[in-house]
């Protein structure tokens, strides 16, 4: 863990992110009751739509409970707002560099509380979902979302629900209303295929999801406003893609491969509504990529030409954490890619003149018809070009129990990575986050013996 840490605090983009996920409960309680701006449910990156209201703040329902935060890293937050985040990493940096074991050793913890309480609330999640009656056969990453819903919905003023391919996602959706939270449920039905005048009835399902949203707000809709977000998002997903694609299949990385799957896992997450600043997570993303790349300038890093690149999806119906640092220690490094693989990390074709309804229209028709697909064939053709795109050596599927829409198209992608690709590939089923993870190292050292011949 020590060496994570020590070059995570390096990243003073990583700490702002981590710092306003983990306080997300004070920073929203802090919007709704003294600015009284209305919280938002969303589920995937779904929330750029809320940003076009200046009072309604979208939120991954997760980020609403109190986490078990490492008590320096409150005082770091504190200190961020005197000194600037900058030279709080520099002083953290400072310190781990003397060798002073106590302190060295307070600084791994600050880092270590950070990534571990992430994965034990989704645990938690998970267990409320079970425990709330939700149904056996839905998948881990359904059964947490229920689980924050239970917990913590009635604090929004709406969930905005959009249907897709997925039918186990459609009933989780419709299960929310059992529930009996005051919530608003504002339904946004994307069409499975873009043909005749699909295009039209979607954004007339975008239109009526606005006018929902307008009678929540304060604020009356306003297309430069929608379009000015969908700026600020594009300069997230490009700065993302870059992130994917310059930086995880070059030779030399920045930081060690585990450590670098940490922050993957990091931005994963907090995508799912740019923790409710998109601004804001621009500005560190950004400065994630080019503290990446100030690093691998100065030869600060570690060279992975001779290691693997596997790559390990889908994650976003939940998946082991620990499976990236298990191939690390066998002498590989994992890639993660699943936004784009859905198509999410797309821009959304938006322009001074364009139709920022119709612009959005377009990217959730492209994301749902190319990303994860109407049909299995679709699906894991994006697998494989996902797997292409990152030059990737080997393909670790996750088969998450209760999947019906996804896990079962392994049988059909193996054999289009073997032909198309000529990569081996493996599954590995998955319950929950902790369990089985001997299995999985058991599994996973047959398959990186391959590479050692």
């Amino acid at each position: 863990m020590s060496l994570v840490a020590d070059e995570l605090i390096r990243f003073s983009s990583v700490l702002k992110m981590a710092y306003n996920f983990l306080t997300g409960r004070d920073y929203l309680k802090r919007k709704k009751f003294r600015e009284k701006k209305k919280l938002i449910s969303i589920g995937l990156p779904f929330s750029d739509l809320v940003y076009g209201f200046p009072d309604l703040i979208p939120v991954f329902p997760i980020r609403m409970h109190t986490f078990e935060i490492h008590k320096y890293l409150t005082y770091l937050g504190s200190a961020s707002n005197v000194f600037g985040w900058n030279r709080v990493t520099n002083f953290l940096g400072f310190v781990k560099d003397l060798g002073i074991k106590d302190i060295s050793q307070t600084v791994d913890d600050i880092i270590e509380n950070v990534i571990d309480t992430i994965n034990s609330k989704y645990n938690e999640m998970y267990d409320i979902g079970v425990e709330s009656g939700i149904s056996t056969d839905f998948c881990y990453g359904v059964k947490s979302l229920y689980g924050m819903n239970v917990s913590k919905g009635k604090n929004c003023e709406a969930n905005l629900n959009y249907t897709i391919r997925c039918s186990t996602w459609n009933k989780y959706l419709e299960s929310i209303k059992a529930i009996g939270n005051p919530s608003k449920q504002i339904w946004i039905e994307i069409p499975p295929r873009n043909i005749g005048n699909t295009l039209e009835l979607f954004i007339d399902n975008i239109t009526q999801g606005i006018s929902e949203l307008e009678k929540i707000s304060d604020f009356s809709y306003s297309d430069n406003a929608l379009r000015n977000h969908f700026t600020t998002a594009n300069q997230i997903r490009q700065s993302y893609r870059k992130i994917i694609y310059d930086i995880s299949t070059a030779d030399f990385y920045p930081c060690n491969p585990a450590t670098f799957c940490e922050i993957l896992s990091l931005l994963n997450i907090s995508f799912h509504d740019y923790n409710s600043n998109a601004t804001r997570f621009k500005d560190n993303i950004t400065q994630l990529l080019n503290e990446m790349r100030g690093r691998i300038n100065k030869g600060i890093g570690m060279d992975v030409s001779k290691m693997p690149k596997i790559l390990i999806t889908p994650m976003f119906g939940g998946w082991e954490p620990k499976t990236h640092d298990i191939i690390y220690e066998l002498g590989g490094r994992v890639l993660y890619g699943d936004w784009d693989l859905l198509r999410f990390l797309d821009d959304i074709p938006i322009s001074n003149r364009t139709d920022p309804v119709e612009a959005y229209a377009q990217f959730l028709m492209n994301a749902n018809s190319n990303g994860i697909g109407c049909d299995n064939d679709t699906l894991t053709d994006s697998y494989v070009r996902l797997a292409k795109n990152l030059k990737a050596d080997g393909l670790v599927f996750v088969q998450v129990f209760g999947c019906h829409s996804v896990s079962n198209c392994y049988t059909m992608l193996k054999e289009k990575i073997r032909r198309e690709l000529e990569i081996p590939s493996i599954a590995l089923n998955f319950n929950k986050m902790g369990e089985n993870v001997e299995q999985v190292r058991t599994r996973l050292g047959a398959f990186m013996e391959m590479y050692k011949l």
